[in-house]
């Protein structure tokens, strides 16, 4: 038995934000927790950001776009939402894999925040030092 589906999805991870994106054929509307790309992330660098994969796509190739993201901060939500695009892109158009890949937006970012270790005030910053 075979499911008829129109999405394809892909999942983005940065920092502590998981971004869970759906792609099918359309008319190229992006919406991020139910609201236009452009609402959701305030500044032109998440924009940006989000819609980079996109740049990718050949002209009159459209795709409505939606993310649910949850966790971590506008920018670390943006970079998920790029992680997840891309992937789904993959996913229906192999031949970008290539391109994909030479731009870095199939590889995810494993940066994380340092723990915070015992006798320190955080991860590094130490506690203030008084002579008296």
């Amino acid at each position: 038995m075979t499911v008829n589906n129109p999405y394809t999805w892909g999942l983005g991870r940065r920092k502590s934000a998981v971004a869970r994106v759906r792609l099918k054929s359309g008319s190229g509307t992006f919406q991020v927790n139910g609201k236009p790309v452009n609402e959701y992330f305030t500044t032109l660098r998440d924009v940006n950001l989000a819609k980079a994969p996109l740049a990718l796509l050949e002209e009159g190739v459209s795709y409505d776009i939606f993310a649910n993201v949850d966790g971590g901060g506008p920018h670390g939500q943006a970079g998920a939402v790029q992680l997840g695009v891309a992937r789904a892109l993959k996913e229906i158009n192999p031949v970008l894999f290539e391109s994909l890949r030479e731009q870095g937006l199939l590889t995810r970012d494993s940066r994380m925040k340092e723990r915070k270790k015992p006798g320190r005030r955080g991860a590094r910053r130490g506690f203030q030092f008084s002579k008296r």
